[in-house]
């Protein structure tokens, strides 16, 4: 009606499961933002500082370091496969130790603290594509026919505004504080040394193996494919100029990534289903390296966790998910 004005809803009037989100102090930049921190904020190290009372808790901070070290920009999920450390409990040393890239070439992942990769042309490897299995009828095979599944379906989605039970696993202050790399749910079976360790397909690309899930975030270095490699590496030594876009890279560099990527992938299809290229005539062979598909049908395909591990919001965007995560 004329003059009605919906009624403000505050914190105090939701009833749901989940209880309000801890901030873990993480500092997020633009690709446009002219400086880079140098140091995190008091509050991580007050956080970490508070957390970090044990000899598991100082050597998860000492191999997170050595990681950055050797590599000043990763993501989550590359830690994650190499070293064991619950993803409740990374949340807490990664901003002490590094910020997060929001847009640009380096979205989504982390840079060690006084790294700017904008101003180092050997940055370009660590780069990001985003790359997602095209499937459809005219690539030969239609989604349901996919070797690999989406990792979720359309009945699961939730608004950003929905209250949800936290999901299954369950973690304690008693259980930060006791280091969750050597304690954790009673009864698991896998070692503690490799408990949380995620497997190297999670982050690492190889010729003749599928993706993991349709949608991928692979760093340009971890493209372990000779051929690709080569398209990379085009401009060695000439890098003039760090884009948006394209980063260190010649423009449409990750198209090109993209289409070898998904002509790879066809092809390992093909050997495992040959009944379902058996009706494509010789005609669509030559016509395989189709244009970039978005596809707003995939936007909720993405690269995540191992199945123990979900987004804690149910988040249809894992860029969203670890933002929300650290705010």
């Amino acid at each position: 009606r004329e003059g009605y004005n919906n009624p403000q809803v505050s914190g105090e009037n939701l009833i749901g499961l989940s209880r309000a989100r801890r901030p873990h102090n993480a500092i997020f930049v633009n690709f446009d933002d002219e400086e880079i921190p140098t140091k995190p904020l008091d509050a991580a190290v007050q956080t970490w500082k508070k957390v970090c009372t044990n000899p598991v808790d100082k050597k998860v901070e000492e191999e997170l370091r050595k990681l950055f070290e050797v590599r000043p920009v990763g993501s989550r999920n590359a830690v994650k496969a190499n070293m064991s450390v619950h993803p409740d409990k990374l949340k807490l040393p990664l901003p002490y130790l590094a910020y997060y890239m929001l847009t640009g070439p380096w979205r989504s992942l982390w840079v060690r603290f006084g790294y700017d990769p904008r101003k180092h042309p050997e940055a370009k490897i660590y780069q990001v594509l985003d790359f997602r299995i095209r499937c459809g009828m005219k690539y030969g095979y239609a989604p349901n026919d996919m070797p690999v599944k989406a990792k979720r379906s359309t009945y699961n989605y939730s608004l950003p505004i929905t209250v949800k039970k936290p999901v299954s696993h369950t973690v304690s202050v008693h259980d930060l504080k006791q280091g969750l790399g050597t304690s954790g749910a009673s009864g698991a079976k896998k070692p503690a040394s490799s408990r949380y360790k995620l497997k190297e397909s999670i982050y690492i690309f190889r010729e003749g193996a599928l993706p993991p899930y349709r949608q991928m975030f692979y760093q340009l270095c971890d493209l372990n494919v000779e051929s690709l490699q080569k398209i990379i590496h085009r401009n060695d030594g000439t890098e003039s100029e760090c884009t948006e876009r394209d980063g260190w890279c010649l423009p449409k560099t990750s198209d090109d990534l993209r289409d070898t990527m998904s002509l790879m992938i066809k092809q390992i299809i093909r050997s495992t289903r040959p009944a379902l290229f058996s009706s494509t005539t010789s005609s669509e062979d030559g016509k395989e390296q189709l244009a970039y598909e978005s596809g707003e049908d995939e936007d909720d395909e993405e690269e995540e966790e191992e199945e123990d591990f979900k987004p804690s919001d149910g988040s249809e965007n894992e860029m969203e998910t670890e933002i929300l995560d650290y705010v």
